[in-house]
């Protein structure tokens, strides 16, 4: 089994930003594509999550592996089930495609430290003072079955799903709070750091 997998997800309504935020430019460059070289830079194999795989082909590779959302509208929970059903690698690293801030040096050196997890970690993500950032996190492939018993609750958040599993936190240090930076509304987008 290959160690790990990035899998992107791009199939948000992006109500707020009033517009598809992956093929928003953030300073000369779609978000989905600043977020996809990132992913392409530390993970063996990265796939794209979407019900419109038509839509984002001109911004990313050719052999781009696509995957059609089944379930549009239902969450990014909904989502990282989907990808863990078909993707076989031991690691998912789970990414939104709003996040133009993304450093490669901080990722690999997070995928690097997975060899010292523990088998029983279904996850490890990102957590500042008040909550998990699980969008820009690692996930077991181990975790499907209790991911799958926890959305059949009807329940959609990650952070009641994490206060179910056992989650590995990984520090955010000021640098690492702006690289979890996403964009969200037009506004956002004029914010310079």
């Amino acid at each position: 089994m290959k160690k790990i997998s990035a899998l992107i997800l791009a199939g948000g309504k992006s109500s707020r930003m009033g517009r598809d935020k992956a093929l928003v430019d953030y300073q000369g460059k779609p978000m989905l594509q600043r977020v996809y070289q990132v992913a392409q830079e530390c993970t063996q194999e990265v796939y794209v999550l979407t019900p419109w795989c038509d839509r984002y082909k001109h911004i990313l590779p050719l052999d781009c592996n696509y995957l059609n959302e089944f379930q549009p509208g239902n969450g990014a929970l909904y989502g990282l089930c989907q990808g863990l059903k078909q993707i076989s690698t031991q690691w998912i690293l789970l990414l939104a495609c709003d996040l133009p801030l993304l450093k490669t040096k901080i990722i690999q050196q997070w995928i690097n430290d997975l060899e010292q997890v523990a088998e029983d970690i279904l996850a490890v993500v990102p957590h500042n003072s008040s909550n998990w950032e699980p969008m820009c996190g690692f996930y077991r492939h181990d975790a499907l079955p209790e991911l799958q018993s926890f959305l059949q609750t009807g329940r959609r958040s990650f952070q009641e799903w994490f206060s179910n599993i056992k989650v590995q936190a990984l520090p955010v240090t000021p640098e690492i709070q702006l690289m979890l930076y996403n964009c969200n509304t037009p506004g956002d987008l004029n914010k310079t750091f």
